[in-house]
């Protein structure tokens, strides 16, 4: 493994900057490192070459979607937890898909952010214990 490789906690996949960056410095006040990419054709370039414990991804983005990305990470990392993060809403029949194509779990861009950040350090501490991690130093804050 290629010891320059960064690690990040989260790994958040929108092709809408704005939503991405604010989401970015969120988690980072939440003392979270986050990475962002806006063209979801880099994800898997990028994921040779770094590393996540949690992938959030779009569902609605160009030149691929949030579910054929889904299904390519999974080819290659069939570990790596992936929550879809969309502003559908709950539409049943792009939740199946998600969950068909390998996602975790399925959280809306409408919730009120302290709510998503919840589920989200519901998904990493999942990820650390079953990977039998432990990082004390990264308090999941507002976690039940």
């Amino acid at each position: 493994m290629n010891a320059l490789r960064q690690s990040v906690e989260f790994l958040m996949v929108d092709d809408n900057p704005e939503i991405a960056e604010f989401f970015e410095v969120y988690l980072h006040e939440k003392h979270h490192t986050c990475a962002i990419i806006t063209d979801s054709s880099a994800v898997p370039e990028w994921l040779r070459q770094n590393q996540c414990e949690v992938a959030i991804i779009d569902l609605n983005m160009k030149p691929v979607d949030g579910i054929s990305l889904i299904a390519h990470i999974r080819e290659t990392d069939t570990r790596l937890p992936i929550v879809v993060f969309t502003g559908f809403g709950y539409d049943e029949e792009k939740m199946q898909a998600a969950l068909r194509a390998g996602a975790n779990g399925y959280v809306s861009k409408t919730l009120p952010f302290e709510q998503l950040y919840c589920a989200l350090a519901r998904v990493l501490a999942t990820a650390r214990h079953q990977a039998g991690q432990s990082r004390p130093h990264t308090r999941l804050a507002g976690v039940a």
